[in-house]
């Protein structure tokens, strides 16, 4: 049997919510197939299962926040019987047992007169009411009805969105007291506006313990997704900074003849169909990287791993606020359509909140372009555990010394940051003079 487990879509990721299956029990699935929508604090990602089964049991249900690499369901290989118990939808968390010892309910409940104590099973100890002690059951245990639902002890487990966790947190509102109006009962940002509001309400009219959870009048705003994702960057670089030795290297790349080579290559094009320079960018980063192995993989467990292949990645920023930086995959087997293809698309679903896990969890190498924000010079921080990040700034008219004259060229300040445990300058530049020396000859990048 497979396990199919919450990925890490990224260093700065520790849980996420499950916001959707795709897939029930039963199914049967195949490798790359998206079986499940997961929302982070970037983005809602699409899950890819990397496995051929049937779909056995769905262990995680919809709303509920889970870690990285607990699982969510598991699959049946090709041929395997499953267990005698049949396959059930996602698994409810066990009821936690409460801080006041109750009368666990029977098949067959006893009636309980007012005033008159509980039976209790002679397990647990007796109840007891109107100074006498209670009686203990031979049998099964009566159930107490206490006219409203058992209030939740504190520390049990609650589905709840992460959105919803940071608001209560800053509303000082007890999720355990919170009643959830989501899926599968889950707590969301309203019933959590709605505990608050009833709380300070309460709050006026008595001095109950219970108003320690009510929130302040004036309560704080929400946390917007923005925010929240500026924290998981901050996590994502502060450790970057901390744990990487960066080296930074830079070159000043003449771009006349690959300019010039793409206005001739697009000039019988619609304009839907050209390709953009940022696509040739991408394109020279990617064979350069193949060619720099040492520069295309990760830094795990104290010493370098070469990727099997180059990702690149793409620093994409978000109209809300915050980055992410989804891949490209093998992008020196791609011609360069179909990599501003890929590139159009990534932008395009980056913004709409709809990427996919596998785009997010293995880039080998990142680029960052903020050329079209009129920077001339972009010296990044290495996305871990990545060990080189590439920048391009504005292309732009220059004066330069080309050929023994001065004259004004088109160029672009394109910057290396690179992790010194696995690479050294030497070799950095190198691989910046073979970005540069691919720009000079772009038709080797149309292959």
């Amino acid at each position: 049997m497979i396990e199919f487990a919450m990925p890490a879509l990224g260093s700065d990721m520790d849980e996420g919510m499950l916001n959707e299956w795709l897939v029930k029990p039963g199914d049967t699935v195949s490798r790359g197939q998206v079986v499940a929508v997961v929302e982070t604090t970037k983005a809602a990602v699409e899950i890819e299962c990397w496995h051929d089964g049937t779909v056995h049991e769905l262990l995680v249900p919809v709303g509920q926040t889970v870690s990285v690499g607990t699982p969510l369901a598991t699959l049946l290989e090709s041929g395997e019987v499953a267990a005698e118990h049949p396959a059930v939808s996602p698994k409810q968390p066990a009821a936690a047992p409460s801080e006041q010892p109750a009368a666990v309910s029977s098949e067959q409940p006893a009636a309980v007169a007012p005033g008159r104590p509980a039976a209790v099973s002679s397990g647990r100890p007796a109840a007891v009411s109107s100074g006498r002690p209670a009686a203990v059951s031979s049998g099964r245990p009566a159930a107490v009805s206490s006219g409203r639902p058992a209030a939740v002890p504190s520390g049990h487990r609650r589905w709840v969105s992460p959105a919803a966790r940071r608001l209560a947190s800053s509303l000082h509102v007890d999720l355990d007291a919170v009643t959830g109006t989501g899926p599968q009962g889950a707590v969301t940002i309203t019933d959590v506006e709605h505990a608050a509001a009833e709380a300070a309400g309460s709050a006026a009219e008595t001095a109950r313990p219970a108003a320690e959870t009510a929130g302040p009048a004036a309560a704080k705003p929400a946390e917007s997704r923005g925010a929240m994702m500026r924290r998981s960057i901050a996590a994502a670089m502060g450790r970057s900074k901390r744990e990487i030795p960066h080296y930074y290297l830079a070159n000043e790349i003449l771009l006349d003849a690959s300019s010039q080579w793409l206005a001739e290559r697009n000039a019988q094009r619609s304009i839907t169909e050209r390709v953009l320079p940022a696509a040739l960018l991408l394109k020279a980063v990617g064979v350069a990287a193949q060619r720099f192995q040492e520069l295309n993989g990760f830094w795990r467990d104290d010493g370098f791993v070469p990727a099997d292949a180059v990702h690149v990645g793409v620093g994409i920023s978000l109209r809300g606020g915050g980055l992410v930086a989804p891949a490209i995959h093998d992008v020196p087997g791609k011609k360069l359509d179909e990599v501003m293809s890929e590139l159009t698309d990534l932008v395009a679903r980056a913004r709409a909140g709809s990427l996919r896990s596998s785009e997010m969890s293995d880039p080998t190498i990142t680029v960052t372009n903020l050329g079209d924000q009129g920077v001339d010079t972009v010296f990044g921080i290495i996305y871990p555990p990545q060990v080189a990040l590439v920048g391009f700034g504005k292309p732009a008219q220059r004066v330069c010394a080309v050929d023994g004259g001065i004259r004004i060229a088109t160029t672009v300040h394109a910057t290396l940051a690179a992790d010194h445990r696995a690479s050294d300058g030497h070799r950095g530049a190198m691989f910046l003079a073979a970005i540069d020396q691919l720009l000079q000859q772009p038709d080797q990048l149309e292959k």
